[in-house]
Parts: C-alpha cells; sequence; structure tokens
C-alpha cells in the first residue's frame, strides 16, 4: 500500500469489523540530525519514522492504539486488538470523531534540509560560542532538520493531509573559570530555515552571556516580598497553572478555578494570551487538530478577559460547553509598552527568574520554588547572579497583579513571549 493508501485500508477494515466510527492517522518522517559533544563534532544520522494511530467506537465504547509497523499483517492485528479494546471499555456517550469537512491538503516549510548551510551554522556558533565567552563551556549542541507528511481519515469522510519541514537548535551550556562553575543551563528554537546565525536564534546569545555571569553568584541579602520579572523562556513554568484550568481535565473534574467566569476578566487587563497554529510567525504550529478538524487561530485571553475555554471534542460533549477550534499550543503574548530596561529600574527589590525548580501548584494556585541562573535587582539595579533562591507565591494572584509586560520578546519559533514582571512574591 502506498503511504497514504494506511489509512483508508484501516479505516474500512474497522467498519467491516463492526467499528460504529473510526478514525486513523498515519504519520511518516525523517530527522537528519548533526551533533557537538564537549566542543567537537561528534555525530551525523538520519533517523526515519513511521506509525499508525488507530480509533474505534463501538456501542459507545472506545478502543485506540499506535504501532510502528505498517505490514498489513500487522496493521490488521491492531484492527482486532483495537475492537477488543473497545469492546472491554467503559461506555461514554461523549465519546465521537469529528463531523465531515472538505478534504484539504496543507504544506509548511521545505521538505529536503541545506545540509552545508547547517555544517557551516554549527561550525559558525561554536567559534562564536568560543570566542565571545570564553569561560563557557558548550556541553552538547544539537541542529537537526525534521520533515514529514500525516494523513488523517476517519469514517465521516473527514480526509487532512499534512506536510512539514523546520529546522531545531538545542544547546547545552555551563561555565567554570578557575574552581568556580555555574549551573547547567540550557537553550533553543526552531525555524523554517537557517538564515541567521544560531546564537541569534531565541535566547541563546543571552543565556549564554548570562552562563558566564553565574560563575560567581551570592545569596539575597534577607528575606522580602517584591517583584519578579520572569523572562520568555521561564514564563511557561507559570503560565501553565492558568491554562490547565481552562482545558478539559480540570473542566470535565469540575475543579477549574475559571469555569463561571466565561467573558470575565480572570488576569491583569494588560495581559493577551493567541494561540495561533497557522501564524507565519511561528514555525511550529499545524493545521488538524487532534480530534480532526481543521485548525484555527484564536485569542484565549484579551485584555484579561476569558475568551474561550481550550476543550477537544470529547472535552466539550462532557462538560456541555463549546469545543475550541484548536488543540492549544502555538501561544503569542501580545507585548507591553515599557522597555526591559525600564522595568529593572522599576523595582525596589527583586528577581530577574530566568530559570524555576518547582513542583505542582496546589489547586489554588500556591507555588513554591528555586530560582536557578537568576538576579538579585535592588534599586533599579542588576545586582549580582544570585545563588539558588526561594521564590514563593500564589499564580492567580500573580497575573491579577501583572506591573509590566515589556516591548520586547523572543520568538522561540513555536511560541512569542515577552518578560512579564509580576509583584507581591516572596523571595527568601
Amino acid at each position: 500500500m502506498q503511504d497514504k493508501d494506511i489509512p483508508d485500508y484501516c479505516i474500512e477494515q474497522l467498519i467491516k469489523a463492526g467499528a460504529d466510527k473510526a478514525q486513523c492517522v498515519y504519520s511518516s518522517g525523517e530527522k537528519k540530525e548533526l551533533n557537538v559533544d564537549a566542543g567537537e563534532f561528534s555525530l551525523f544520522r538520519t533517523n526515519a519514522n513511521h506509525g499508525v494511530s488507530i480509533m474505534a467506537i463501538k456501542d459507545q465504547k472506545k478502543g485506540s492504539l499506535s504501532i510502528n509497523k505498517i505490514a498489513k499483517d500487522d496493521i490488521d492485528q491492531s484492527i482486532k486488538t483495537v475492537l477488543k479494546m473497545a469492546e472491554s471499555s467503559m461506555q461514554d456517550e461523549s465519546y465521537d470523531i469529528s463531523e465531515y469537512q472538505e478534504a484539504e491538503s496543507f504544506s509548511k516549510g521545505n521538505k529536503e534540509p541545506a545540509l552545508n548551510t547547517m555544517y557551516d551554522r554549527m561550525e559558525e556558533f561554536m567559534d562564536y560560542s568560543a570566542n565571545t565567552f570564553p569561560t563557557t563551556i558548550i556541553e552538547q549542541a544539537i541542529l537537526d532538520f525534521s520533515s514529514g507528511t500525516s494523513y488523517y481519515r476517519n469514517s465521516n469522510g473527514v480526509s487532512f493531509d499534512e506536510s512539514e519541514g523546520s529546522y531545531s537548535f538545542s544547546v547545552m551550556f555551563t561555565s567554570k573559570e578557575g574552581k568556580d562553575i555555574s549551573s547547567f543551563n540550557s537553550a533553543g528554537f526552531s525555524s523554517l530555515d537557517i538564515d541567521l546565525a544560531l546564537h541569534e536564534g531565541g535566547s541563546i546569545n543571552r543565556l549564554l552571556e548570562e552562563s558566564a555571569a553565574h560563575v560567581r553568584t551570592k545569596a539575597v541579602p534577607n528575606k522580602f516580598t517584591g517583584d519578579i520579572i520572569v523572562t520568555p523562556d521561564c514564563i511557561m513554568s507559570f503560565m501553565g497553572f492558568i491554562l490547565g484550568n481552562l482545558s478539559d481535565f480540570r473542566l470535565i473534574a469540575g475543579t477549574s478555578l475559571f469555569r463561571e467566569l466565561m467573558n470575565q476578566q480572570i488576569v491583569h487587563n494588560s495581559l493577551s494570551i493567541h494561540s495561533k497554529p497557522l501564524s507565519d510567525n511561528l514555525s511550529g504550529g499545524y493545521f488538524v487538530t487532534s480530534d480532526g478538524y481543521k485548525a484555527e487561530d484564536l485569542t484565549i485571553i484579551k485584555n484579561g478577559t476569558l475568551q474561550t475555554f481550550l476543550l477537544s471534542l470529547y472535552g466539550s460533549k462532557k462538560t456541555g460547553l463549546e469545543r475550541v477550534p484548536n488543540s492549544g499550543g502555538s501561544l503569542i503574548i501580545d507585548t507591553g509598552e515599557t522597555p526591559l530596561e525600564d522595568m529593572i529600574k522599576s523595582v525596589d527589590k527583586g528577581v530577574l527568574l530566568s530559570r524555576f525548580s518547582g513542583g505542582s501548584p496546589s489547586d489554588n494556585g500556591d507555588f513554591s520554588g528555586v530560582a536557578k541562573n537568576s538576579f538579585y535587582i535592588e534599586n533599579g539595579n542588576l545586582k549580582y547572579p544570585i545563588s539558588e533562591t526561594m521564590v514563593s507565591g500564589n499564580i492567580i494572584n500573580m497575573f491579577q497583579n501583572i506591573k509590566h509586560i515589556s516591548k520586547e520578546e523572543v520568538n522561540f519559533g513555536d511560541e512569542i513571549f515577552p518578560w512579564i514582571q509580576f509583584e507581591g512574591i516572596t523571595v527568601s
């Protein structure tokens, strides 16, 4: 069978075998990866992958399975297994598949990498980091190009094809000066091309510079309540709690803090958050949702006011609330009007928070964790890099007490975030 015929065959056989509704996604792809370890080129490899995801609903019972074997006998056996799984599962009236939509094909990025440019960019990056940050050690750097195609089909006649290709760069590093050494840090970004030097992507250059500064750290002088300026690299450590309260699990369980607050203000009016999988400014994104719909861009929060929940088809049917027209992610936070430099100047006592290590927040949003790779701010000045320092507060209160959002932003390829300044955080 040709690749595009595999999901059609799955649907046909599932219905013949007694499924009431069925969906199948076949994906195939290839990754070309260039590695540097301990400052030396160490590996270039090509990995091919493919897989089939099958789901069947029978008598409102569901079975699902993913396999990476695509021989006909393997698929036939998987179809039998999925139906047995459905027969033994719990019945749920909310199980469903997407309704019929016009067939479409989508494409983004190149199909083949610029291999010579990949090598040149990596060599350029290693030279740049060695010359610009001589105390910083590049433990590992990986530049890869991933391309692939997926075919989504279901028994309602939905037929979507997606083809994508993009580059991804990640780097892990530490700095050492004499016997002093900084903690590890990492950075990365994705892009549809590699026209720019790698150190210009995402936050890489800034974090390399900060790593060199963190060779010698000091403790904060005392416990205080003040501001934290959260960098674009760190904002999802807190934003994830807000988004989790808008998604399937908490809304279905009835534990969402925002269940009754649609079209009401839930965070500070300076904050607007969008999910834009179709944005030309993002190399990531997607064209088809995980529940089988053509994806759309949307605004989650506008000027602090809740615009939509992030419910899948299942979550929508389970709660009776509206299904969101995408699968989340591809987040863009609108910038503010305050330069980062002025944000720092406005801080009496606080922390520039670049990395946060903490457990899951409590159900009401209380959190406590360690500030890593961060800086102490006093009287409007970045004073010094801090040793591991505790920060604690409540995430809901944080986002209701935003002081500033920066004019600057960082494009990571799959997300675009500014710096955000919060007040009322305990630092100890």
